[in-house]
């Protein structure tokens, strides 16, 4: 059942009810601050004077940081290693109230790291350190499944964060996605990955961004730089039908960066476009994970689709004005929302 959008602090009060279980590939964000005042004699490169460091929960950790500003009740599940990274995204994922008693801690997995290197409030360099494509061992995946499924009966969503990392699998989302089916109630939604060819049929949205969606459906974005309003863009409707049909979800929400979002209603409803907000673009990362994040909150209570994602949408155009992966506050949130409403 569908809740019309009243007020921000309706929304926000909302928010703080709900339980909602993050599952997917778990990382560690690093950012190291810095300034550049003179290029590298060694090399052409800049040479970054470091100011500062800051940890943050990344990829699917990130996406449940998003959620904690509100009050939510949010538990994260995934795997990280017996490493030294693997302690401090503990002490990360702790200081931002996200447990990990649904995660598992292995001793041959190198904890997925991405530390970005900032100077001039531009991104300089990312490394990455990570063993790619890690799949569960069969007893992994049946401790893994066990210790979600004693939670299902207590949450209102799931979010799938796929990563291409290796732990979202068919096999794992079929035993994932059946054991949810005993809960009609929960909102699923899935950020995917292309050439993953997981069927997410029986989903509530599938949020894949313009490439993505256009790697998944096998076609061509013949008006990927040419800023074509979207309801006329008919390679990106053909786009959003053929997902829609080919994943049998409920809703396909494509995340178009400066051009806003594009929502796909099964049975036929002309998609919906949500303009972007965005006035100042200083850092893109994580503005996904904050998509998916205040969406999924959304529809949890019980909010239309299509009201979801136009707060998902204001949120996204908070955080991308900020560096790092940092989250939208409550009350950033709710100022937006109450200009919104015309409050």
């Amino acid at each position: 059942m569908s809740t019309a959008l009243a007020s921000a602090e309706d929304l926000l009060e909302q928010f703080s009810r709900q339980r909602v279980l993050v599952v997917g590939d778990v990382m560690l964000d690093w950012f190291i601050w810095g300034s550049v005042s003179r290029i590298s004699p060694e090399a052409p490169v800049p040479v970054v004077e470091v100011k500062d460091e800051s940890l943050y929960p990344g990829g699917a950790a990130n996406v449940a940081r998003n959620m904690t500003p509100f009050g939510a009740n949010v538990s994260l599940a995934g795997l990280f290693g017996n490493d030294r990274n693997g302690g401090l995204l503990q002490d990360t994922l702790s200081e931002n109230g996200i447990g990990t008693e649904l995660c598992l801690e292995v001793d041959d997995f190198q904890t997925i790291t991405k530390t970005r290197v900032v100077a001039l409030q531009q991104q300089v360099v990312r490394i990455d350190r990570e063993k790619r494509y890690h799949r569960l061992t069969a007893a992994q995946e049946t401790e893994l499944l066990g210790r979600i499924s004693v939670v299902l009966p207590e949450i209102d969503g799931i979010i799938i964060e796929d990563y291409g990392k290796g732990l979202i699998t068919a096999e794992f989302v079929a035993a994932l996605l059946e054991a949810a089916s005993e809960h009609a109630h929960l909102q699923i939604t899935v950020d995917p990955k292309p050439g993953n060819p997981i069927p997410w049929r029986g989903v509530t949205t599938v949020k894949p961004n313009r490439s993505e969606a256009f790697a998944c459906a096998g076609m061509e974005d013949i008006h990927r730089e040419d800023g074509i309003d979207p309801l006329e863009d008919q390679p990106l409707l053909a786009c959003g039908v053929h997902l829609l049909e080919k994943w049998q979800c409920r809703h396909v929400l494509l995340t178009l960066g400066e051009l806003g979002m594009l929502l796909f209603t099964e049975g036929g409803d002309q998609p919906v476009h949500i303009p972007a907000l965005a006035k100042e673009v200083f850092d893109v990362s994580g503005a996904g994970d904050t998509a998916i994040a205040i969406y999924t909150l959304g529809l949890c209570s019980g909010l239309d689709a299509a009201t979801a994602a136009q707060v998902s949408n204001l949120a996204s155009s908070i955080v991308v004005g900020k560096l790092g992966t940092t989250p939208v506050e409550k009350e950033e949130l709710a100022l937006a929302v109450d200009r919104m409403l015309g409050g």
